[in-house]
């Protein structure tokens, strides 16, 4: 079984296309995961842990957050 997925205590609404659902959900199939929002929670917690590269700029990480309010994905 996956581990529980990262702060679900206080989970936050995102809307993601349905084509990537669908790749999400036939990812899914035989997995430990649940759900495609477990499957959603556990791979970003991985990718903002993985010391990827030199990452997003305060100034990058802004103007992220509002072209994701901008189309909706976020609140």
């Amino acid at each position: 079984m996956a581990p529980p997925a990262p702060g679900a205590e206080n989970p936050r609404t995102i809307r993601l296309p349905a084509e990537t659902v669908r790749a999400i959900e036939a990812r899914l199939e035989g997995s430990a995961f649940e759900s495609v929002d477990a499957f959603v929670a556990f791979v970003l917690a991985r990718l903002l842990e993985s010391p990827g590269g030199p990452g997003l700029t305060e100034a990058d990480e802004r103007t992220l957050k509002e072209r994701l309010r901008s189309l909706g994905y976020i609140d």
